[in-house]
């Protein structure tokens, strides 16, 4: 992944193009950076104030989450439905689209478990 720029080039760049008139396209050319990049920054710059790179990725919530209880009803009626059906259900009733790995990842976080477990010992072929 590439590396961000580092703040004293911003600033010099924000620099040249407030302090000296520069225009944008000329500071990127005089300090090798990108053209969009001096554009972004000096746009950034005066809509802002700030000069620092912005944030990039972060948490997101999850949309299950207030869907809890609903789900946690759906699978006390229902222990044996799938992960497909559930989806299903849910974009049906609830209006909310989620597929099988969202559903997965949140009965993970719940602790919720689907292992299934066989009633009868399993079965053993014979060796001659």
């Amino acid at each position: 992944m590439a590396k961000a720029y580092s703040q004293d080039l911003r600033d010099r760049v924000i620099g040249a193009v407030e302090e000296e008139g520069m225009s944008r396209r000329a500071a990127a050319g005089r300090f090798g950076v990108g053209e969009s990049s001096a554009i972004k920054w000096v746009q950034r710059y005066r809509l802002t104030g700030e000069r620092g790179p912005v944030g990039t990725g972060g948490h997101r919530r999850s949309k299950l989450k207030p869907e809890r209880d609903w789900l946690l009803a759906v699978l006390a009626d229902d222990p044996d439905i799938t992960l497909e059906a559930l989806s299903g259900r849910l974009a049906a009733e609830r209006r909310v689209r989620a597929d099988t790995s969202m559903l997965s990842r949140f009965f993970r976080r719940e602790g919720i478990s689907f292992k299934k477990r066989r009633s009868t010992p399993a079965s053993r072929t014979v060796r001659t």
